[in-house]
């Protein structure tokens, strides 16, 4: 199985690699991940929760770095044994890029399973890999974007103070009207 992609993440190329090397905040962003440990300055040791299609089992597994270039790229192992569920294993180059004022990540996996998930059929274990790379990325793109401010969460829409009166009218207006035609759409 091969898989590949690439993300935009929301911070600088030392935030995002200090990120990607913290236990905490790799367990936090990693679907069904119960503990990772760091056991030497390059390894972790993971338990995971994995379910793909039928086959539901803990895996524990080790992760290994090498080829590592701070604060720019390296490569990650990975085995991890299911018990009867099966077991997976890999590896992964990751690299990243200054882009902005946050970081492009580039990731190329390869990884093979064995036991009853090999069984369950490429493409159920190719879509499941999938969803998990885009949850993970999407957790992990989460946890480093900047806070959003109080009033855009509450779906107030700050408006810049030194807008004049006149203006703000106008906006409102706009607002107003959008908000009209919108109904009177949904409406038909």
């Amino acid at each position: 199985m091969n898989l590949q992609g690439e993300r935009l993440i929301p911070t600088g190329l030392d935030a995002t690699w200090a990120a990607l090397n913290d236990p905490e905040v790799l367990k936090a962003c990693i679907t069904g991940c119960e503990s990772l440990e760091r056991t030497a300055d390059d390894a972790f040791a993971a338990l995971l929760a994995v379910r793909v299609g039928p086959v539901s089992a803990r895996f524990k597994g080790n992760l290994k770095l090498s080829n590592v270039v701070p604060p720019t790229s390296y490569t990650i192992h990975f085995d991890g044994q299911g018990g009867v569920a099966g077991f997976g294993k890999g590896s992964a180059d990751v690299t990243l890029a200054p882009e902005g004022a946050g970081t492009r990540l580039k990731y190329q996996a390869h990884a093979q399973v064995g036991g009853k998930l090999a069984q369950v059929g490429s493409r159920l274990v190719d879509a499941a890999a999938a969803k998990v790379a885009e949850d993970f990325f999407s957790a992990f793109e989460a946890r480093l974007a900047p806070p959003v401010p109080a009033a855009v969460e509450s779906g107030q829409v700050p408006l810049p103070a030194d807008m004049p009166k006149g203006n703000r009218a106008l906006w409102w207006g706009i607002a107003a009207l959008v908000l009209v035609l919108l109904w009177w759409w949904l409406r038909r």
